[in-house]
């Protein structure tokens, strides 16, 4: 399977008593797909996974495969720090119907590189369905190294890596260890951060899992297009999205990025538990670049 190009990272639409709201998740699905997004990552940090127990991630995934009906990829996050949990959740995407899992290199508990393989090769193991590794130190205190990405992309499940790192050196040599796996079209490369989604796309990259596509998916999508083609095009509305980038990121995701839905009357204001709304002071400045790209 070969997912490339745009993928939003989706926020869970809530309503103020923090429940979810499936009416507005129904719109957000059409709205992004119907903007030209490749994919859409159901029930990962952005869609709040940290508090949405098994019941409602499983039922929230398979929403997600309902309404799709098959237009785009549908990558379930379906990573944890227990590998019996990760397993469990997995196996329940690939149930659902889910075209992949994105699993998050396991958070809190610390493990070592050798650990951290044995946990994604299990899993990989066990579920055959497609699996994207996600390095994501400044949240999880767990970095894949390339070292561990290289033994992990020969398993034939493991289709790619989202890096978060923002660190266009770790980029580069997971490029180069990965090299044989990737020119076979066997292992992908997605970058995980909106700041530096654009070089890394165009130094080998195959594609975004974006939080700020939430917002803009049309024109996070057409970077992706015209990255290889028309470069000059890519940088210009890339630049057209500096600010919102830096707005989006104020607070903790997805805190701002669901202000910023909800300014945009796609979904209410509910956020759960340990995160809030948006504090005030970030508000205006949130908004204004919002209303720069008419988008309010």
């Amino acid at each position: 399977m070969h997912i490339k190009g745009s993928i939003t990272a989706l926020v869970t639409p809530m309503n103020d008593k923090g429940e979810l709201d499936y009416d507005s998740l129904e719109k957000l699905i059409n709205y992004q797909i119907n903007s030209g997004i490749s994919g859409l990552v159901a029930v990962g940090t952005t869609g709040e996974s940290a508090t949405i127990d098994f019941k409602d991630h499983i039922k929230l995934i398979e929403f997600f495969v309902k309404i799709n009906k098959g237009r785009v990829h549908i990558i379930a996050g379906t990573g944890a720090n227990s590998t019996e949990e990760a397993l469990h959740l997995t196996k329940e995407a690939k149930s659902a119907g889910a075209d992949a899992a994105l699993l998050v290199s396991p958070y809190y508990n610390k493990p070592p590189q050798e650990g951290i393989f044995h946990h994604h090769m299990k899993i990989a193991d066990e579920v055959d369905i497609p699996q994207i590794l996600y390095n994501v130190p400044s949240r999880t205190a767990s970095f894949i190294e390339p070292e561990t990405v290289q033994r992990l992309s020969s398993h034939k499940n493991i289709i790619g890596i989202k890096d978060a790192t923002g660190d266009m050196k770790n980029h580069s040599e997971v490029l180069k260890l990965c090299k044989e796996e990737i020119e076979n079209n066997n292992f992908l490369l997605y970058s995980g951060d909106d700041f530096s989604s654009l070089e890394f796309l165009k130094n080998g990259g195959h594609g975004t899992i974006s939080v700020t596509s939430n917002v803009v998916p049309d024109i996070v999508s057409e970077i992706c297009k015209v990255v290889d083609t028309d470069y000059s095009k890519a940088k210009e509305l890339d630049d057209s999205l500096e600010v919102l980038n830096k707005n989006l990121f104020c607070e903790s995701n997805p805190i701002p990025v669901k202000w910023a839905l909800y300014k945009m009357g796609l979904i209410k204001r509910g956020i759960r538990l340990p995160l809030l709304e948006l504090n005030g002071a970030f508000k205006e400045p949130l908004e204004n670049s919002l209303k720069k790209l008419n988008l309010i």
